[in-house]
């Protein structure tokens, strides 16, 4: 025998398990399941049923659950406590893995047969718990593009009061009454992610160098620092790259040619905050954005693939400005971030979608002297 594998198909107040093998030969041989409340009690007992069926101690365990909202968490944190190699998998992967099985039942049980299969199967990547810090400050900053959705479609709803034919007094009074409260709160919620950053010196140095861009400020670096709990899940660009959205899907086969796009399944949080930013470095004409424009517009005449282009490199210089702890200066960049992005247009034709960063191209580096106040 090769390893146990543990699925969970896991939902709000309880869960379904499933304990299988897999041998040498790579046969699968299911061993028990049963179904546990969604609490420290449920927990508890999971451990003993586990105990019982994976009495071989020299045979690893790898615990597979899907990543359902927040229920999945108080389990996987357990879980990691006690000391289990937990991996945390998107729904719509084991969707597709349970579909190449030939399964075309659905339900609990039989969810977390499919997760448990999945787990003796395949070496699928460990989970690791995001840092309290970043945790609290992701927190607030989806706290705070929620309030902002919700001031927009308030807004519309007060447009379209104001506009009409027959405008209702008190709805239109309800509605200005609902921006100005919303105003409030997200001050609110802008003075925590605010003290929160300058809770670390460390954190507030690094994003204090990175907000030296024009046009970039502190909210979209603290969206992106809590999203991708510090960077420090991530070997490489690529593999941030491709957790962000910004990998390129090809269509292409014989003699057809489709349209190059990125994938856009990742973090759509990340894309949301450079959405903007991308404009503003424009507007500003911030070397070496501008110039990844300019070059990018000549060649396809299409504004919005441009963007795509800009928010890709602002991702990837906000990371290496982070990982080498170093600030933005307009006057002098080279190397690093330039010799990365070379690296990443070598292994994925931009043709369409993020274009390629030419060698010559480079950000602005250089080690952080001193500390200045970081206004949100």
């Amino acid at each position: 025998m090769i390893k146990y594998a543990l699925g969970i198909d896991i939902s709000m107040k309880s869960f379904h398990a499933c304990i299988s093998s897999i041998d040498i030969s790579q046969r699968v041989k299911i061993k028990s399941t049963s179904s546990f409340s969604n609490n420290l009690t449920g927990f508890k007992l999971l451990l003993k049923w586990i105990q019982k069926h994976c009495a071989d101690s020299n045979v690893p365990l790898v615990v597979v659950m899907e990543a359902t909202g927040v229920y999945y968490e108080q389990c996987a944190m357990y879980l990691f406590k006690t000391g289990f190699a937990v991996s945390i998998v998107l729904p719509n992967k084991a969707k597709k893995y349970l579909q190449s099985t030939g399964i075309k039942s659905k339900n609990d049980k039989i969810d977390s047969k499919g997760l448990s299969r999945m787990a003796a199967e395949q070496a699928l990547p460990f989970w690791q718990p995001m840092d309290d810090y970043y945790y609290q400050l992701r927190s607030l900053t989806r706290q705070h593009q929620s309030l902002q959705e919700l001031k927009t479609s308030i807004a519309n709803q007060l447009h379209g009061q104001l506009n009409s034919a027959c405008a209702n007094k008190i709805v239109t009074k309800q509605l200005k009454q609902l921006i100005l409260n919303i105003d409030k709160q997200l001050e609110v919620i802008e003075l925590a992610i605010n003290k929160q950053i300058q809770s670390n010196d460390t954190v507030a140095r690094k994003v204090d160098g990175i907000c030296k861009i024009k046009g970039l400020g502190i909210l979209t670096v603290a969206v992106i620092i809590a999203e991708c709990n510090g960077f420090i899940l991530f070997k490489n660009i690529k593999q941030l790259v491709s957790y962000s959205g910004y990998d390129v899907i090809e269509n292409q086969s014989g003699k057809h040619i489709g349209k190059t796009r990125i994938s856009k399944k990742g973090n759509s949080h990340i894309r949301r905050a450079l959405h903007m930013p991308a404009f503003n470095v424009v507007r500003y004409e911030v070397p070496p954005f501008i110039n990844l424009y300019e070059r990018t517009i000549s060649r396809h005449s299409l504004k919005m693939k441009s963007y795509v282009a800009i928010q890709k490199k602002l991702l990837i210089m906000i990371y290496t400005l982070w990982m080498k702890e170093q600030t933005f200066d307009y006057n002098y960049y080279q190397v690093t971030t330039g010799k990365m992005e070379s690296e990443i247009s070598s292994q994925f034709s931009f043709a369409e979608a993020v274009l390629q960063n030419s060698a010559d191209q480079k950000p602005a580096l250089h080690k952080v002297t001193n500390r200045q106040n970081i206004a949100v």
